[in-house]
């Protein structure tokens, strides 16, 4: 079971593969509207983005994220 520490280390990269990668598309890091997962690089569902506006992660991704988290 991860500790306070390891949780922590993945949300900081998590963080920084994040705005490494909107400073490669000319965003800034708190307005992504990308269609793609930043995970798995695939589409992120036209209904998930209505529903989540501003997710960054396919369904199947943002679960195992959050899994791995708490």
């Amino acid at each position: 079971m991860p500790d306070d520490v390891d949780r922590a280390q993945v949300v900081n990269e998590d963080f920084q593969a994040f705005v490494l990668q909107q400073q490669q598309a000319g965003r800034e890091p708190g307005n992504y509207t990308g269609s793609v997962c930043l995970d798995c690089g695939d589409e992120i569902p036209t209904a998930r983005r209505l529903a989540v506006p501003g997710c960054r992660r396919c369904i199947n991704c943002q679960t195992l994220h959050e899994h791995w988290r708490l």
